[in-house]
């Protein structure tokens, strides 16, 4: 049993921290670049006349960072070497996004955004995986450099976890189909060349076959944005869409009719082990900037670092990071060597475990830090908002607590507990 980290995924991250400071961090001390990661960063990020989406000044310096990142051969590393990637596992994914959070706010990874500057692109991956070759002719090269880009559509108004249950249909007219229903929190629509839409094609709710998954040109059609939902944290991607006599043709079916459940599983378990690591480094971010403060701070004439009641808390964070972040790569690798599906309940226990621990680690930080802590002159108040989010999407921890359940018991009578 070894539990050093490959060789080079060290090197490589030491090339990484090479790349951010010689390309990133002078692109983000540039032209007051910096509104957007200091206390100005809701405000300066945010386009309030345009029902609160992200600014185009916002949004052209991420996709320049991600430019850079491409051109210096790091935005692909998750892909395969034939479309320009290093042949990336989900350890290495696991452990970049760990490293680039731990970092703290800035252009190299901003988790509010979905950026870093080595892609989270699992829409790439799904296409790899489930593309027919006509999807991927007309997908992959833009998906892998970033320039195109596709939204997920799952989630609607009565139906979030219950995923299985939802309304929307799609009904086969000759070679087309005609969707009609309506999906909130799609989030990025309003950059999207298409929505990647799941719709009922068969079978009863609550059952897992029969969804089918359609790519949907977002300038189809019947096809509308009505509002995009302001969060907690700010700007908003995160649409409420409506489908009325949506036609496609048979050729945007992804994944095969009727196994679209087979896709939103694979995406989820991708990105919950990647997200977990991420909210695993920015809590440890928390701590550690929380221990160099206490060593630092010394209120009535002594060390804050010196009294048990803030030694503890600390304590018990970083304890549970370090079992964290034993699991993850466990998970990670065991996902590398015998397949995606592999270790599904571990995937579930380190994403709840991992969002929930960020969430303790921001307030801690806010409370060691004291006044300070709480404005936004300190990044603690924009972690804990954004990955408050992380308890919820992309599978709530209550149901990620239920699907290790299923594993544990076998109630649902399944290998695969249902629900998402």
């Amino acid at each position: 049993m070894n539990f050093e980290l490959p060789p080079e995924l060290v090197d490589y991250l030491a090339e990484l921290d090479e790349f951010i400071d010689r390309e990133i961090v002078p692109l983000e001390q540039s032209d007051d670049n910096i509104r957007f990661f200091d206390h100005r960063r809701e405000d300066s990020r945010t386009d309030w006349d345009r029902d609160g989406l992200p600014n185009a000044e916002w949004e052209a310096l991420l996709g320049e960072a991600r430019r850079r990142a491409d051109a210096a051969g790091h935005l692909r590393y998750p892909f395969p070497a034939e479309f320009g990637g290093r042949d990336g596992s989900n350890l290495g994914m696991a452990v970049i996004r760990e490293h680039l959070a731990r970092r703290g706010l800035g252009l190299h990874c901003d988790l509010q955004n979905e950026h870093a500057i080595v892609g989270n692109n699992v829409g790439l991956l799904l296409m790899l995986e489930y593309g027919t070759a006509e999807q991927k002719a007309q997908w992959v090269e833009g998906l892998a450099s970033g320039t195109k880009f596709f939204a997920f559509g799952i989630t609607e108004p009565e139906h979030g976890s219950d995923a299985t249950h939802m309304e929307t249909r799609a009904v086969r007219d000759g070679d087309s189909w005609v969707i009609n229903g309506e999906k909130t929190w799609n989030t990025g629509v309003h950059i999207a060349d298409a929505d990647l839409i799941f719709a009922r094609t068969s079978g009863d709710p609550g059952d897992g076959r029969g969804i089918t998954a359609f790519l949907v040109p977002a300038d189809a059609p019947g096809f509308k944005v009505e509002e995009y939902l302001w969060t907690f944290n700010m700007p908003t991607d995160h649409a409420r869409v409506s489908l009325t006599e949506v036609r496609v043709p048979d050729s945007a079916i992804f994944g095969g009719e009727g196994r679209g459940l087979g896709v939103v599983q694979h995406f989820f378990n991708e990105n919950r082990i990647r997200q977990a690591a991420s909210s695993l480094g920015a809590a440890q971010f928390c701590i550690d900037r929380s221990v160099e403060y206490a060593k630092e701070r010394k209120p009535f004439g002594k060390p804050l670092a010196s009294n048990q009641a803030i030694q503890f808390p600390l304590v018990e964070l970083q304890t549970q990071c370090e079992m964290l972040r034993a699991l993850i790569h466990k998970t990670a690798w065991s996902m590398d060597a015998y397949g995606p599906f592999s270790v599904s309940e571990k995937v579930s226990m380190c994403n709840y475990v991992a969002n929930r621990l960020c969430c303790e680690a921001a307030d801690r930080a806010m409370q060691v830090h004291g006044g300070m802590g709480y404005s936004r002159h300190m990044p603690f108040e924009h972690i804990y908002r954004h990955h408050r989010r992380y308890r919820i999407t992309e599978g709530a921890e209550e149901i990620q607590m239920r699907r290790v359940a299923g594993y544990m018991f076998g109630f649902m009578n399944q290998k695969a507990p249902k629900g998402v």
